[in-house]
C-alpha cells in the first residue's frame, strides 16, 4: 500500500464514526481506558482505521498501564511518520499514518526493551485484523 490517500473533511466524516473522525482527522485523544482492547491470545495486525495501512503487530503490544494501546515498535520503518507536537503546552512526538496522515497517538522513550519506545495509540484509530 504505497498510494497516499487524500480526502476532504466532508468525505472523511461520511466514512468514519464521530469518534474516529475527531481523533484521526482533528488530532483528538480518546479518554484513557475507554477504547477497544485486543483479546489475549489473538494474533494479528493493527491497521489504520482510515486507510487500512498495516501499522503494528499484536506481538509488539504491551500493557503500559496508561489506558491506551501501547506498542514497542511499528510493523515497519515506513508505516508511520513522527513529528514534533507542541500542543497542550507540552512537547511530544506525534505519530501519524504515513499513507493517509491520520493522527494515531504519540510515541515516548519510556517503553520496554529492545526498542525502549512506547507507541501510545488511540484505539479508535486502529482496526484489528486477526491472523491465524
Amino acid at each position: 500500500m504505497s498510494d497516499n490517500v487524500k480526502r476532504s473533511h466532508d468525505a472523511w466524516q461520511r466514512i468514519l464514526t464521530p469518534d474516529q473522525y475527531q481523533v484521526t482527522r482533528m488530532k483528538g485523544t480518546e479518554r484513557p481506558f475507554s477504547g477497544k482492547r485486543q483479546k489475549p491470545g489473538l494474533r494479528g495486525v493493527y491497521k489504520c482505521v482510515c486507510c487500512g495501512n498495516p501499522l503494528f503487530r499484536s506481538e509488539a503490544m504491551f500493557d503500559s498501564g496508561t489506558g491506551w494501546p501501547s506498542f514497542g515498535s511499528p510493523i515497519s520503518d515506513g508505516s508511520v511518520a513522527e513529528s514534533e507536537d507542541r500542543s497542550h503546552g507540552m512537547t511530544r512526538t506525534e505519530v501519524t499514518c504515513v499513507r493517509c496522515d491520520a493522527h494515531l497517538g504519540h510515541v515516548f522513550d519510556d517503553g520496554p526493551p529492545p526498542s525502549g519506545r512506547r507507541y501510545c495509540m488511540n484505539s479508535v484509530a486502529l482496526e484489528f485484523a486477526e491472523q491465524g
